[in-house]
């Protein structure tokens, strides 16, 4: 279980973070030089070097939106160019994309940053500029929210590229494409001019997820644990009926892939931070704000009271709970990971994402008078960041295009590199471990300097 180290502070950490940034820098502008756009997007790298891999470029806003947090981190204007040119050039077909499932990753990334730095004074004001990204972001949310599988009993959820049976965990982080664009006063317009309200869609998505995708250990998940967390649900198209878990990137649909449960747990956590903000009269009857906040407070503390107690004493997960490998790694969960083990790969990708959540959701508690968890869970996102932002996992090798080492991207589909002789992929980085590892720097620098917090909504104007 993840061992809080209860003594570190925010402030702590300030030289980990700015070294983490001094490297983020040389590896942006790394990938700019050596990057071919015709390739499409960069997804992983291979021996160092960032590689694309078909399936969905679900990653290329995160290439550019790198760049835009290194900008709003150090104000170094080369970085505003790159990912201001690169969103210019490369995401509009993504913000019209009725394929995926990934718009709060891809267009949040660079269109919703954009946004949200010139509403916070750190992009000069452009009438123009403000008008287009908005529209971008106010498009990206109906689109998104267009992907739709009603369920009965008013339920439903926006469904994967795998089809309309499906329900997966990661599409929680989506909805911020929802949430910026109801933010914006948008609609999704349907047949007969049937208007939908984004924020109603949101909540529906997230109470379907909350309902298969989470267990809570009583009820229809008495047989299982609170906290865990299925990759993927399965639906009857035929009467919406549930049929079982599944999974894409676990081991199993009865393991918990941990990237997805982080996911569920910085998707729960910073939408509570968004849902805080609204007024009571944005929910519909049937949503009140207080229920909703709470339930959402619910499923985030149980995937991460479920993380906390599973993963290895320093917060890095490995890919999966139930991999087999890890039957060899005896007490595992009793010390550090080991990334060079040879046996099970771990995912500084799910610790990077989790840190954030564990970040905001502590705050989230602290801010509500729930002392105790609270600092539990801001502990936890410090713990885990002291190691992310260290040796073997932060790269200072000028060589290596990533930014944070041992991610790791698809086991199931053997996918992931390999260095020679090694019986596990391992030493490799991720365009999203990179971008989340960005996120949780600038959380944390905003916190430190007693700025207006990091958040992917946007500030009222």
């Amino acid at each position: 279980m993840v061992s809080i180290d209860t003594a570190l502070k925010v402030g702590d950490l300030k030289q980990q973070v700015d070294r983490m940034f001094e490297l983020s820098a040389k590896k942006i502008l790394s990938l700019e030089k050596s990057w071919d756009p015709s390739r499409g997007a960069p997804v992983f790298t291979e021996a160092g070097s960032y590689t694309s891999r078909s399936w969905t470029e679900w990653t290329h806003g995160f290439q550019f939106g790198s760049a835009l947090l290194q900008y709003d981190a150090t104000r170094d204007e080369r970085f505003l160019q790159i990912g201001r040119a690169g969103t210019v050039a490369h995401m509009a077909h993504h913000v019209s994309h009725i394929g995926v499932h990934d718009h709060g990753f891809n267009i949040i990334s660079t269109y919703g940053n954009l946004l949200r730095l010139m509403r916070e004074g750190g992009i000069q004001e452009d009438k123009g500029d403000q008008e287009g990204w908005s529209l971008a972001l106010k498009v990206s949310g109906a689109i998104q929210a267009a992907r739709w599988t009603a369920l009965p009993g008013g339920l439903g959820y926006i469904y994967s590229f795998n089809g309309p049976h499906s329900l997966f965990a990661d599409t929680v982080r989506s909805l911020r494409s929802l949430a910026v664009s109801h933010q914006l006063g948008h609609v999704l317009m349907e047949e007969g001019d049937n208007k939908v309200n984004l924020l109603h869609r949101l909540l529906t998505h997230a109470e379907t997820t909350a309902l298969y995708n989470v267990y809570f250990g009583k009820g229809r998940d008495a047989y299982d644990v609170r906290g865990r967390v299925a990759h993927e649900s399965i639906f009857n198209l035929n009467n919406g009926s549930y049929r079982c878990p599944s999974t894409q990137q676990g081991y199993s649909p009865f393991t918990t892939w941990t990237r997805g449960l982080a996911w569920i747990l910085l998707g729960f956590a910073e939408q509570l931070e968004f849902l805080s903000v609204l007024p009571e009269s944005n929910f519909k009857p049937g949503w009140k704000k207080r229920r909703v906040l709470q339930r959402f407070n619910d499923v985030a503390s149980a995937v991460a009271d479920y993380y906390l107690g599973e993963m290895p004493a320093d917060g890095i997960p490995y890919w999966d709970t139930g991999a087999p490998g890890l039957a060899q790694l005896v007490g595992y969960r009793s010390r550090p990971a080991d990334p060079f083990n040879e046996h099970e790969p771990v995912d500084s990708s799910a610790a990077a994402i989790a840190a954030q959540g564990f970040m905001r959701l502590g705050k989230y508690h602290l801010a509500h008078g729930q002392k105790k968890t609270g600092a539990c869970y801001l502990g936890a996102a410090l713990t885990i960041t002291n190691t992310l932002f260290s040796p073997p996992y932060l790269s200072d090798n000028p060589r290596h295009e990533g930014l944070i080492l041992h991610s790791i991207y698809h086991r199931p589909n053997n996918w992931d590199h390999r260095p020679p002789g090694s019986p596990i992929p391992r030493g490799e980085s991720s365009q999203w471990g990179d971008y989340h590892a960005r996120e949780l720097g600038l959380l944390l620098l905003r916190e430190m300097n007693s700025k207006v917090p990091y958040t992917f909504f946007l500030p009222r104007t």
